[in-house]
């Protein structure tokens, strides 16, 4: 993992996720999602570009939150959007 000058524009704590049942565009469109990922600047939670409806990138494509971490159990891996790596 790399450095990320992002990381350093996140909130001291980490938000809780907005919807923890899941991806919250694809609970309300009623569609399935992969994996998820979480927003660490709101709380998003999204589903990844291996979902068919891709909401965590739509995510920071929309709002420009760069850093979101895998909502997966087990997981603690983060990734920056704007950097493009791992962090």
């Amino acid at each position: 993992m790399t450095a990320c000058d992002h990381l350093t524009e996140l909130p001291a704590e980490p938000p809780a996720p907005q919807t923890p049942d899941g991806c919250a565009e694809c609970l309300a469109e009623g569609t399935r999602w992969v994996h998820l990922r979480l927003c660490l600047t709101c709380g998003h939670v999204g589903c990844c570009d291996s979902s068919p409806q891709r909401h965590a990138s739509a995510h920071f494509a929309k709002e420009g939150h760069p850093v979101m971490r895998s909502f997966e159990p087990g997981e603690d891996w983060r990734w920056c959007f704007v950097d493009e790596t791992l962090v």
